[in-house]
């Protein structure tokens, strides 16, 4: 039977009150989390920082989706924080084998995100190395942006490529194109605003997780 996609809630936002809501309301309704980390160079927003999530002492697994202009110097914070994943950009680092070897080596999972307009081939022959890629359906750095329908063609170019690979959809998906997403055989979708930014957080998440698990085996 076909392993039925996640919803992992991302968290992003530059205020620590917000941080110590969002992480309390996530614990009570699921057992892994995105960080957005941002720095304000690589996107234009800023965020929280690894200092932030570790004085929280989340309980949950967490990953760190780096969305930085320096991804290595942010890696050994991150596994000291608690992270169990650090994601980084394609386009951030202009050798990205070096980025995942540091990160491998601190004991952490590794991902990689492309950025809507980087095409698949870029990163064919980085896929052997990565526990996950991640490819971002919105510009990133803001919650709210507007859904780039196009970037799920790349969905199966990627699984062609490597089979085994987890695959996760970030940005701009809602209760009105969850299923599409969840059809095109992704492993995990990342929603922020659609779960975070509703009256009932919880709620919210729990129905984004039926419509996408009844999408990807209708």
């Amino acid at each position: 039977m076909a392993e039925l996609v996640r919803i992992i809630p991302a968290i992003l936002t530059e205020d620590s009150e917000a941080l110590a809501r969002m992480v309390r309301q996530a614990e009570a309704f699921c057992d892994y989390v995105q960080f957005d980390i941002m720095d304000g160079r690589f996107v234009p927003s800023h965020s929280i920082g690894c200092a932030d999530i570790a004085s929280l002492r989340p309980r949950f697994n967490w990953e760190a989706h780096l969305m930085v202009a320096d991804p290595a110097s942010y890696a050994a914070d991150f596994r000291e924080s608690g992270a169990s994943r650090v994601v980084f950009h394609y386009e951030a680092s202009p050798v990205p084998e070096e980025v995942i070897g540091l990160v491998k080596r601190l004991g952490l999972e590794v991902g990689l995100a492309l950025n809507p307009e980087t095409p698949v081939s870029a990163v064919i022959p980085l896929l052997a190395q990565l526990d996950s890629i991640l490819l971002l359906t919105v510009n990133p750095g803001f919650y709210g942006s507007a859904f780039i329908p196009e970037v799920l063609d790349k969905v199966a170019e990627l699984r062609q490529a490597c089979p085994e690979i987890e695959i996760g959809v970030d940005g701009g998906i809602k209760d009105g194109n969850i299923a599409r997403v969840a059809r095109t055989g992704v492993n995990a979708i990342c929603v922020g605003s659609a779960v975070f930014l509703q009256p009932q957080p919880a709620e919210s998440y729990r129905r984004l997780l039926a419509l996408a698990q009844t999408g990807s085996t209708g």
